[in-house]
């Protein structure tokens, strides 16, 4: 009975392109997506220009049955950065534009600051530009509203401030590559829809990708987007956003294989292409970034990789290439709680176990694996951590077991017992979670592990506010860049913002007039006589709004 089950899921999934050794290995990182009750991915293994495995796991669509293989084509989300990148090259290449120009040159309505911006930060995530996307959460909208390319401008030439001076930190910003797709509209005459199609995808024969800025367009082998519903099914998880440059690709393995060909034997392409795309930024004092032009340059266990992955609506993406090796891995999911990123790398771990190197014991500690002294009991370890200010991770008991919560994004895990107080997410080995340091009945420390990378976070510390009149913090307080109003309120201990028609948000006070909820944090002005506050959020920082009563 066993093997007739496994032969009805095999069955279920897309054939291999060719079978390998690892096949078996492989298609375990997936195993949970292989039957036709949820959406999955699609999976293209890359080796000396051929295609040495693909497969597609789950389903392309769960309304018609219909599988995902190598030709099911997916929306890829910020993997498709270094498609914009690729537009600004050749058209510098072509001389009608240099990387040096000023933001102010294409767009002089920008306050003062854009002189100073260049198509370089923009192209490095060093431009200080905030993030419209976060723009967008801040004024109350959601993954339904709908805004379009002039909403967007109008929203970035209001901000008065950047998040910081031009070339002074790396902070990753959807508005900077949005930009950078308006100005391909400007040097080269079309739209970068049109630029890309002639340009790149028509001459490398790619017919299956194309950027997708009119959300009604018919695409044919369409994979539709699903989230995870709190009942356990999946809803539909799309967007009619025509927004292009920071995200719009939509493609296939079979075509993102062509692009990757490119990269290393190519006609099409300028001979010092991939150089330039390939080559990373740098802050104005001297320190190199990771980033380069839509791609990290990164070193994994000890060997080169290029990558970039996506993230948007019901859609996550990695594609990542070993040049050293010509080895690239893609996975292109249709499922909001996948990681591909985590998934290539599990593929990678395989296929390139005999070069890569694990990190040194003394670069990342590890988790314990000794039975400790003491096993905690849930209750204790139950509580928040915090990241950094504003950053937290929430630790509840659901259902009888642990469970845990970002709650800047509000993904949620249950995390099982893997040994003595080490607990994982079942399924995904790449992290670990470890509590530590009992003090007062209460665990305080809880260390999360993945590789190459160890994160310590400590027990949010709760302060005792409860002289602090909040009353003093209640109004109405507006913000010119942002053009929304938030009215605030107290509810017992706390305060709640609300914006528009929305449901309110409760945020907590952390600090003297410093209050902190959903991913943001407020620090009040004027106190006693309270006359604005600075808010930030993730990719935003210092947007000012001024009390109105």
């Amino acid at each position: 009975m066993k093997k007739l089950c496994f032969a009805l899921s095999f069955i279920m999934t897309s054939i291999a392109f060719a079978q390998i050794p690892e096949a078996d290995q492989i298609d375990a990182v997936f195993k949970a997506w292989g039957n036709r009750e949820v959406p999955g991915a699609s999976l293209g293994i890359f080796k000396d220009g051929e295609i040495l495995y693909s497969k597609g796991y789950g389903m392309a669509n769960l309304e018609y049955n219909i599988p995902n293989d190598a030709n099911s084509v997916f929306r890829i989300g910020s993997t498709s950065k270094q498609f914009t990148a690729a537009c600004i090259v050749l058209l510098e290449n072509e001389g009608k534009l240099s990387f040096d120009d000023p933001l102010s040159k294409f767009y002089p309505e920008f306050p003062d600051y854009a002189k100073k911006i260049t198509v370089r930060h923009l192209l490095n995530h060093t431009s200080g530009i905030r993030d419209y996307l976060q723009l967008a959460y801040l004024k109350g909208y959601n993954d339904d509203t709908h805004y379009k390319d002039a909403d967007i401008m109008n929203w970035l030439v209001r901000q008065t401030s950047l998040n910081f001076e031009p070339g002074e930190e790396y902070l990753y910003s959807n508005s900077g590559y949005w930009l950078l797709g308006q100005i391909v509209e400007k040097a080269s005459g079309s739209n970068m829809a049109d630029y890309a199609r002639n340009n790149i995808f028509r001459p490398l024969e790619m017919r299956d990708t194309h950027f997708h800025n009119y959300h009604n367009r018919i695409v044919k082998n369409r994979a539709s987007g699903y989230a995870p519903h709190s009942s356990g099914a999946f809803m539909i998880s799309m967007t009619t956003l025509d927004m292009i440059g920071d995200g719009g690709i939509f493609t296939s393995i079979n075509d993102i294989k062509k692009w990757d060909d490119a990269f290393y034997n190519s006609e099409v392409l300028p001979a010092d292409f991939w150089e330039k795309m390939t080559t990373q930024g740098m802050l104005n004092n001297g320190e190199t970034i990771d980033y380069a032009l839509g791609v990290f340059i990164e070193d994994y266990k000890g060997v080169k990789a290029i990558r970039h992955g996506g993230a948007f609506v019901g859609f996550r993406a990695e594609l990542v290439r070993f040049p050293e090796h010509n080895l690239s891995i893609a996975v292109f999911a249709n499922r909001a709680d996948a990681s591909p990123w985590d998934m290539a790398d599990a593929v990678a771990d395989i296929l390139l176990k005999d070069v890569l190197k694990e990190p040194e014991p003394d670069a990342v500690a590890e988790v314990e694996t000794a039975i400790p002294a003491v096993i905690f009991e849930m209750d204790q370890m139950v509580g928040t951590y915090e990241i950094e200010t504003g950053v937290e991770l929430e630790i509840a008991i659901k259902n009888d077991s642990l469970n845990l919560t970002q709650k800047w994004n509000g993904a949620s895990y249950n995390i099982a017992k893997t040994s003595g107080n080490t607990y994982g997410i079942p399924g995904n080995e790449n992290f670990k979670f470890t509590f530590k340091d009992l003090i007062d009945g209460k665990t305080n420390t809880l260390e999360v592990q993945q590789p190459g990378e160890l994160t310590v976070t400590k027990r949010k510390v709760v302060k005792d506010f409860s002289g602090v009149d909040l009353s003093a913090y209640k109004g109405s307080y507006y913000s010119q860049e942002l053009d929304v109003r938030y009215a605030v309120t107290a509810l017992d201990d706390a305060l709640q913002v609300s914006i528009g028609d929305n449901d309110p948000i409760t945020v907590n006070q952390i600090d003297t007039d410093t209050f902190s909820g959903a991913g943001a944090t407020m620090v009040f002005k004027g106190s006693p006589n309270i006359s604005a506050f600075n808010l930030e959020s993730g990719r935003v920082k210092n947007v000012v709004f001024v009390k109105q009563d």
